[in-house]
């Protein structure tokens, strides 16, 4: 065993070695991925909150910080220290879009780090200040299975109820972004997919109930200004933060909850669905709510593939499964088909580089058994000889990878290693996928 893991921790690795028992690269692979963002991300502050680095950058991701702590809400429900650790994580989050709601990155003090020459309002605690509807949605995830998991429900307190107003007044100015946000963004010098356009308002979009975001979770800018993904998303958490909202008496807030959350739904099921000749009922990636669509899904999550994983769908609904068939295809102009390994890219990376974090996505989201087996040996056979997992790797040669630490793809390979024992964190939509099959 590796020192200076909790020993819940240990639990969790030896329940994996002990599952594939003839299988010492997977138990290797597993266990450094697992403990990974425990031993390298974490840092605890004074004030009992922790920051959490995303890996080889030194500032804390609203989504990645989200992402890359969630697997150890398993060992947060018998480790009170860990469950005290995760909970400073959520602490640190909710101050954050407290701080800056349209922020996505932040740094450990208002050290003036990161883009701070960026057109746009910032500061000097903000690394970037790209708008995401998903880094407002992964700390309430992260909150609502954190009670779930460990029964606590000190985080749904008046800190709380202040963020849910914040980010309801958010969503609800960007439902009509073109004549009610005074948000801007550019940045000079750089690619496109790096800044907006219409000098930083981005391009011109239409009410339909869902909300606008200018970023996709890649950090690349939308081609349209509702994402689909992360509309799904935000509906998710609406449902989490009215339910949360009964904990603490907050009748009207929770009426807010699910009156943007019934519009955003609304919206998505109106706009961004279309018949497609080959696929059938699908949705598309972006929309911008008059007529233009793009078809693609990107690798990061929230994405098309990850509805079901996020909960805003069933892991079996037909629309879902004419939209992964097509996702899973060349039609996707980021399905990419190499001699290690099929599946989903970014254009935020090189061609023919596929992700680990879609891959993992793939696996979980399946029902096939066969598929599960194929997306493991997929793993297994491009970590590029390191037993990590990278952002982007060639479908060709897994030697060559974009980014050696990248701890979301560590923790999304370790998730889906995870559940492949038959374990996920409670409360999620995965942990209940899960226990049906079992039933069945």
């Amino acid at each position: 065993m590796m020192t200076g893991i909790p020993e819940s921790m240990q639990k969790l690795i030896q329940h994996v070695k002990e599952f594939f028992p003839q299988d010492e690269k997977l138990q290797h692979m597993f266990e450094q991925c697992f403990v990974n963002t425990y031993t390298t991300t974490l840092k605890k502050q004074e004030d009992g909150k922790t920051f959490v680095i995303t890996g080889d950058i030194p500032a804390m991701w609203l989504r990645d910080s989200a992402a890359q702590v969630r697997p150890y809400l398993l060992a947060a429900e018998e480790d009170e220290e860990m469950a005290t650790q995760l909970e400073g994580v959520i602490r640190q989050q909710f101050d954050f879009i407290l701080h800056d709601p349209y922020a996505n990155a932040f740094n450990q003090t208002a050290n003036g780090k990161g883009h701070q020459t960026d057109l746009t309002k910032m500061t000097p605690h903000i690394w970037e200040r790209k708008y995401e509807i998903d880094s407002l949605c992964y700390p309430i995830q992260l909150a609502y299975l954190f009670w779930k998991s460990t029964g606590r429900t000190t985080l749904i307190n008046e800190t709380f109820k202040q963020v849910m107003e914040t980010i309801i007044q958010v969503w609800r100015t960007e439902q009509d972004h073109e004549n009610q946000s005074s948000y801007r963004f550019e940045r000079t010098d750089c690619r496109q997919s790096d800044t907006l356009i219409r000098d930083g308002k981005g391009g011109r979009v239409v009410p339909t109930g869902m909300t606008w975001s200018a970023f996709r979770p890649s950090d690349d800018a939308c081609t349209y200004g509702y994402l689909v993904p992360a509309n799904m998303f935000a509906v998710v958490i609406l449902r989490y933060a009215a339910e949360m909202c009964d904990v603490i008496n907050q009748t009207a807030l929770k009426e807010e909850c699910l009156k943007l959350r019934e519009e955003i739904q609304s919206g998505i099921e109106q706009y961004a669905k279309l018949d497609h000749p080959i696929y059938g009922d699908m949705y598309v990636y972006e929309t911008d709510g008059d007529g233009r669509v793009n078809l693609m899904d990107d690798a990061n999550v929230p994405s098309l593939l990850a509805a079901p994983y996020l909960g805003y769908l069933p892991f079996d609904d037909s629309t879902y499964l004419n939209t992964r068939s097509f996702l899973l295809s060349r039609d996707n102009p980021y399905y990419y088909e190499g001699k290690c390994a099929n599946g989903i890219g970014s254009p935020h990376t090189p061609d023919h580089y596929i992700w680990h974090i879609a891959l993992a996505i793939q696996g979980i989201t399946t029902t096939s058994e066969a598929e599960k087996a194929e997306i493991l040996s997929y793993f297994k056979q491009t970590d590029g000889g390191t037993n990590f997992m990278h952002e982007g790797f060639n479908a060709d040669c897994p030697e060559e990878f974009t980014r050696d630490w990248f701890a979301w793809a560590n923790t999304m390979f370790s998730e889906f290693v995870l559940s492949l024992t038959g374990k996920a964190v409670k409360g999620s939509p995965l942990y209940n996928q899960l226990m049906k099959s079992k039933s069945n």
